[in-house]
C-alpha cells in the first residue's frame, strides 16, 4: 500500500512538473544577452514554472507561434508583433523592457563612421567605402531593422557587392563572423557587451533615436491553438511586468554597463 502511494505520489508530482511548463520562442540576441540565465532560474524560484526557450531570429520566433508550437513570444521587431496581434495569432503585444542598436566595426574605423551625424549617415559611410559589413540575413528583428535603416538612408542592400555578407545566422555567429572579417556589423548592445570574441572590433557608433531597440511579449492566441496553455503564459506575463522583473532587468550589467532597461507599463 505505501508502494503504492509513493508511485501515485510520484505521477502526481511529475504530471504537475509537466504542467508546469511552457515554451517560448526568443530571439538569439536576448539569449545571447545573457539576461535568460538570470531570469529563468527566478522564474522557476518564484512561480515554480519552468520555460523551455526555443532561440530563434524574430520571423522564426513568429511562425512558431502562428503554427502554435510555442505559448508565447518574446521578441523585437513592432510592425511584425502588430501585424501578428492583428492576424489573430497573438492576444496582444505588451512591451517588457528595451536597449539599443549599435554599429561595431574595426578600432581604426576605415568608412569614418564614428564622426558620423547619425545613422543614414554611417550606413552611408560604409557604403562608400565598400568594407565589409556582415548581415544577419535571417529575418531576424535585427536584420529587419537593418534592412530598415538602409532603406532609410536611401540605399539598396541588394545592389550591393561583395562587400555585403548575409550569413543567415544568430547574432552570436553573425558577430563571430564579423570578428573574423574585421567587418563592420549592426548589433544589440547587450549582445555586442556580452560578446567574448571581440576581436579588433569596436563600438563606433550609437545614439541615433532610430536605433532604439524595444522588447515585447506575445502570448499566443488559444482560440487558434486549444492547446496552448494561455494560462501558464499569462502567469508569465505578470511575472515579467512585476517589480521583482523590474529590479532583475534593470540590475543586469557587464562592466558596470546596463544592457536593459524596464519599461512594462501595469495594467
Amino acid at each position: 500500500m505505501k508502494r503504492f502511494l509513493f508511485v501515485a505520489t510520484l505521477l502526481w508530482a511529475t504530471a504537475a512538473q509537466a504542467q508546469d511548463s511552457m515554451r517560448m520562442a526568443v530571439t538569439t540576441s536576448f539569449h545571447n544577452s545573457g539576461l535568460a540565465d538570470v531570469l529563468l532560474p527566478e522564474i522557476q524560484a518564484d512561480l515554480g514554472l519552468e520555460v523551455q526557450l526555443l532561440i530563434v531570429g524574430t520571423g522564426q520566433a513568429l511562425r512558431l507561434g502562428e503554427a502554435g508550437d510555442v505559448d508565447a513570444i518574446l521578441v523585437h521587431s513592432r510592425a511584425a508583433e502588430e501585424a501578428f496581434v492583428a492576424n489573430g495569432y497573438g492576444t496582444h503585444r505588451r512591451e517588457i523592457m528595451y536597449n539599443d542598436f549599435v554599429i561595431v566595426g574595426p578600432s581604426n574605423d576605415p568608412a569614418a563612421i564614428s564622426d558620423a551625424a547619425d545613422a543614414n549617415d554611417s550606413l552611408q559611410g560604409i557604403a562608400d567605402a565598400k568594407v565589409p559589413f556582415v548581415s544577419r540575413g535571417d529575418d531576424s528583428g535585427t536584420h529587419k531593422k537593418e534592412l530598415s535603416l538602409w532603406i532609410d538612408a536611401g540605399l539598396d542592400p541588394t545592389g550591393f557587392g561583395d562587400w555585403y555578407r548575409a550569413v543567415g545566422a544568430g547574432m552570436g555567429a553573425a558577430l563571430n563572423t564579423a570578428s573574423g572579417l574585421n567587418a563592420y556589423i549592426l548589433s544589440d548592445r547587450a549582445s555586442w557587451l556580452n560578446f567574448s570574441n571581440k576581436g579588433d572590433l569596436a563600438l563606433l557608433f550609437s545614439g541615433d533615436p532610430v536605433l532604439f531597440n524595444q522588447y515585447a511579449y506575445l502570448p499566443v492566441n488559444p482560440a487558434l491553438h486549444d492547446h496552448v496553455k494561455s494560462d501558464l503564459a499569462s502567469r508569465l506575463e505578470d511575472w515579467l511586468t512585476s517589480e521583482r522583473a523590474a529590479d532583475l532587468i534593470n540590475g543586469y550589467t557587464i562592466d558596470r554597463e546596463t544592457l536593459f532597461i524596464f519599461n512594462a507599463k501595469t495594467d
